[in-house]
């Protein structure tokens, strides 16, 4: 698998996490909202140029992912499913590749992102002393 496509999937995944956790398998049907979040709007934008790249089967292919993703409690199985489902669709299709790369914010520069889930969890790029938790006192210098 090419380079280009691991960096699509990794750039689209939050996107498409997003619109199928908000809409679940209406993200496939529902016109765009003015008011819907940036980044669920973005992931609908890709499940559609997905979407109007297949013949009827794919479409319902498309939805069943889609669908059973919307249904899952785990985000990281939903984000697992859904990264799959855009590698098979990026594999062989050059202007979609082209298409969502137009889409898809470029990462600036040497540009990191950090991501922290659950209660009390952290993220930092750079971190000295992180405590979490109840009942800790800070270390003395």
């Amino acid at each position: 698998m090419s380079a280009e496509i691991v960096q699509l999937v990794e750039q689209a995944g939050p996107y498409l996490t997003a619109a199928v956790g908000a809409y679940g398998a209406a993200v496939l049907t529902r016109a765009e909202d003015a008011a819907a979040d940036a980044t669920v709007t973005l992931g609908q934008r890709i499940l559609g140029a997905v979407w109007r790249r297949r013949d009827e089967e794919g479409q319902a292919e498309l939805e069943r992912v889609v669908d059973e993703a919307a249904d899952e409690q785990d985000e990281s199985y939903t984000a697992a499913v859904l990264g799959r489902l855009l590698r098979r669709a990026l594999q062989d299709d050059a202007e979609l590749r082209a298409e969502l790369s137009a889409m898809l914010p470029t990462p600036g520069a040497g540009s990191v992102t950090i991501t922290a889930s659950g209660e009390r969890s952290i993220a930092a790029q750079h971190i000295g002393t992180a405590i979490t938790g109840d009942g800790h006192t800070a270390p003395q210098p």
